[in-house]
């Protein structure tokens, strides 16, 4: 592919560039990382939060890089084949979507703060139940007909993504839900994904450390439908968040279909839910059409993840029958509310991937409708994050559960003990024990009959990392070895 059809019509500041012998430069692949360039590949230098790719422009050059497309500051650098534009991110990702060329033919995205992997994984249970070769891309990884991938990132860097998209597609995935997170949609790595509808699940405080004002994450997550899904596209939206009247008005402002879900919803209207110990069922309208829906998964929040996938799935062609019948099946994702196993008293153990305060107070809540004894909870905060959700974490941990135990959960090069203490400062009657092992060992050891456990913070994840190094961990590892030594 010559570097001109790269270009196209959406970057004219790098189309005038490409006179004479230059717009014919062949590109033989694409990356950001110089490290990875190989003899006529194309390098996009862009600025990350440690290191400015500009840095590394005589590097790729020296690797065999065909050109370089990097931002206006590295001008001064500039050399026959190095070109420079305003917006190299965008291009990075306009750029991998045309070089790789194939996608699903329907796509659909997700953002919020909670939520999203449930949702993206329902959606694409519910198409693959009215036959359709479906697909997610999310926190825990790719789930696809054909592959199970574990994965790092909510959004993967443009190239990585656009590359496992034609590969789906060439696999005959027509379907696919994938995750945006606040920070794929402000370093633009969505761009260059062809959507045919997006949602929104709600907004809680997550993401601190990157974002300096909540207002700025709302905004980030909003680029969704301001920058990314197509005019008039449909918007699936959850009305009963406190976010949720700002991100109607944002859809709503684009120019899009906007079709609200849950009890305040007017496409898919929530009338009645009976929580039991391990499902829900619940009564929704759509239009004067009344449908009786079973969710076999426990917690609220689960209804509300169930009710936005189920909006997406109708407004990509499933009909509301099929939809909600697909309900029924559903498998709930990796590390979410997921039940590990129970003692021989029935006291159940469960494991969450809650890490902000939210998601905690949703899951702690979702618990008690059906725990006739104690909430046990065993929870930490990650190091090298937003160090003030971590007070309001305690204090929702001592204030929602009966039992609560903080422990370590990746702190990265922090140290241990000041994050806790930090934690512990706000959790008015908690016990400290710092080896999460030891932590969920002590909490499963003290369940008595009608109590109910809930280890939270890591969910999908198999690893604990302390410095610069990841350990082997997994929560639901250690709950079954504890049960087992009952």
């Amino acid at each position: 592919m010559k570097i001109r059809d790269l270009a196209g019509s959406s970057f004219p500041e790098l189309s005038a560039q490409l006179k004479g012998d230059a717009a014919n430069i062949e590109i033989g692949g694409i990356t950001a990382d110089s490290r990875q360039v190989r003899p006529g590949d194309l390098f996009v230098a862009v600025a990350g939060a440690k290191a400015d790719g500009s840095a590394y422009i005589t590097d790729a050059l020296s690797r065999g890089a065909s050109a370089v497309v990097a931002g206006t500051s590295a001008r001064a650098e500039a050399g026959i084949n190095v070109f420079t534009i305003s917006e190299p991110r965008r291009f990075l990702a306009k750029a991998s979507s045309s070089f790789f060329g194939r996608q699903p033919e329907t796509m659909v995205a997700v953002t919020g703060t909670a939520g999203k992997t449930s949702v993206a994984s329902f959606t694409r249970q519910i198409w693959a139940h009215s036959g359709f070769s479906a697909a997610m891309i999310g926190t825990t990884g790719v789930v696809s007909p054909g592959r199970a991938e574990y994965g790092s990132l909510t959004t993967p860097d443009p190239v990585s993504l656009h590359k496992l998209l034609a590969e789906l597609a060439d696999e005959g995935v027509t379907h696919a839900a994938m995750e945006a997170s606040s920070h794929g949609l402000d370093q633009q790595r969505l761009d260059g994904v062809n959507l045919a509808a997006a949602a929104f699940t709600n907004l809680g405080r997550d993401h601190m450390d990157y974002h300096p004002t909540v207002e700025h994450y709302m905004a980030s997550k909003m680029r969704l439908f301001a920058a990314l899904l197509p005019k008039g596209s449909p918007a699936v939206i959850f009305a009963d968040d406190q976010w949720s009247a700002d991100a109607i008005a944002a859809a709503r402002k684009a120019g899009h279909d906007v079709r609200t879900v849950g009890r305040n919803g007017d496409f898919i209207a929530l009338k009645r839910v009976e929580h039991f110990r391990h499902k829900q069922s619940a009564e929704v309208h759509v239009g004067d059409d009344i449908y009786e829906i079973h969710v076999p998964l426990a917690g609220d929040f689960q209804v509300a993840n169930a009710l936005v996938a189920a909006g997406l799935a109708m407004s990509t062609g499933i009909s509301a029958k099929a939809a909600f019948s697909a309900l029924e099946r559903l498998q709930g994702a990796s590390g979410r509310l997921e039940l590990v196993g129970q003692t021989k008293d029935g006291a159940l153990a469960y494991v969450d991937y809650a890490h902000k305060p939210d998601a905690l107070s949703n899951v702690l809540e979702s618990l008690r409708p059906f725990t006739t004894g104690r909430v046990v909870v065993v929870f930490g905060c990650g190091g090298d994050r937003d160090k003030g959700k971590r007070p309001i974490m305690g204090e929702i941990a001592s204030r929602l559960a009966d039992v609560v135990i903080v422990t370590d959960d990746n702190p990265r090069s922090e140290v241990p003990e000041v994050i806790r203490a930090e934690i512990m400062a706000a959790a008015k009657g908690a016990t400290e024990i710092g080896d999460r092992a030891e932590a969920i060992r002590v909490a499963v050891g003290m369940l008595k009959t009608g109590d109910t456990l809930i280890v939270a913070g890591k969910g999908h994840e198999e690893g604990q990392t302390v410095g610069s190094v990841t350990l082997p961990f997994s929560d639901h590892a250690e709950v079954r070895k504890a049960l087992g030594g009952l």
